[in-house]
């Protein structure tokens, strides 16, 4: 099962471009650089100049086609209401009108779509963190079975799953657990299920049969690579301590477990799924170089963008962002107010239209930003409050 491309949706037209200036002179820019004479003595420095200049030169190309096509349909416009026009003529500019609208469109959304910056972080390889909130064992469980459906999602994706650090609760569940998956655009497809997510249901110790509301937490960090978080030694302190629960005669008896407590933030980063050390530090230092690259990442974008969502806020039922009603058999998306009642699916892995349309509404805000359009998403009711 492969992701709906961005390119396939169907957007309103907007009323205008933005200023294409800064794109040409940005344009300008990398064609100096490619003309310096070291340009390749980065390679990969050169091949993301080069990546650049080919999308913005792309861009600019339609960009004047669409201004052609803008002077033909005012032409064919004109020739319509002129009265004196040669009948074939007239014909002809009535034909090629709906034609030319049609291309004039396509072209507009292909250079809003070109204007809209990739987040650096979108091809990464992405941490993924599932926590139970409130509601105790139920919570647990409900950790559990989310972390089943994200990793049957990454297996229909083609994507690799690698456990990096858990915490089993008593009936099976998770109270923590944290694995890294590996593949293509993961964090671009991922990205929006950061927040909290509220499930309703009946738990099996309920004898009186009544519904239960319990919440579980979900952080989605990109991957960050040694290049990006430059960490002082010095601001580490780094334990190794007996490993402790199930896992083997190998794991019980080994100094294998590593926490890590990054002083400046007071992150603290514990893995023990390894019997070796080295690995279990590995791992955890992954973890903790991508929880700081976000926490970079957040205050870059609120310096910016006041209004992005923090991710996963306290646990608390009312900052939820999704939620999954059991009696319903309804899961119901609260930002863009996106309800499906096939919650036995999703379970199992099919999140794709949920993933497609939470895309499809961060494009559309970032077109209403480009085009100084205000953006508001549907929200859903409250009938499930």
């Amino acid at each position: 099962m492969q992701g709906t491309p961005i390119n396939s949706f169907t957007y309103k037209p907007m009323d205008q471009i933005p200023d294409i200036y800064p794109f040409k002179r940005r344009l300008e820019e990398l064609a100096a650089n490619m003309a310096e004479p070291t340009f390749y003595s980065n390679p990969r420095k050169a091949a993301d100049i080069t990546r650049e200049h080919q999308k913005l030169q792309k861009m600019i190309e339609e960009y004047e086609a669409f201004l052609k096509l803008e002077i033909e349909e005012a032409e064919a416009k004109a020739l319509s209401k002129d009265s004196s026009a040669d009948p074939d003529m007239l014909e002809l500019a009535l034909a090629e009108l709906p034609q030319i609208e049609v291309r004039r469109l396509a072209l507009k959304q292909s250079v809003l779509l070109s204007m809209i910056p990739p987040e650096a972080t979108d091809s990464r390889n992405t941490v993924m963190e599932i926590r139970a909130g409130t509601g105790g064992e139920e919570a647990a469980l409900f950790a559990a079975e989310l972390t089943r459906c994200y990793q049957r999602y990454a297996d229909d994706q083609g994507w690799k799953i690698q456990p990096m650090s858990s915490s089993p609760s008593d009936r099976g569940g998770f109270k923590e657990i944290i694995f890294l998956i590996i593949g293509t655009d993961v964090y671009k497809q991922l990205k929006f299920e950061s927040g909290v997510h509220r499930v309703q249901r009946i738990p099996l110790t309920e004898a009186n049969g009544r519904v239960h509301t319990s919440t579980v937490t979900v952080a989605v960090l990109p991957e960050a690579e040694e290049v990006d978080i430059h960490i002082d030694p010095q601001d580490l302190e780094i334990t190794v301590t007996r490993a402790s629960g199930p896992g083997g005669q190998g794991v019980n008896t080994t100094d294998s477990a590593v926490q890590i407590v990054h002083k400046p933030t007071g992150l603290i980063i514990t893995c023990a799924d390894e019997r070796s050390q080295i690995k279990n530090k590995a791992r955890a230092m992954t973890v903790l170089r991508s929880r700081l690259l976000k926490l970079k990442e957040d205050e870059e974008k609120a310096r910016y963008a006041a209004e992005r969502r923090n991710q996963i806020g306290s646990g608390d039922r009312s900052e939820r962002i999704r939620t999954y009603s059991f009696p319903q058999n309804r899961v119901t998306d609260h930002r863009i107010g996106l309800t499906l009642y096939s919650l036995p699916q999703i379970l199992e892995g099919a999140l794709q239209p949920i993933i497609t349309a939470l895309q499809k509404a961060d494009y559309e805000a970032k077109f209403a930003a480009l085009t100084g359009q205000s953006y508001t998403p549907n929200r859903s009711s409250s009938d499930d409050e």
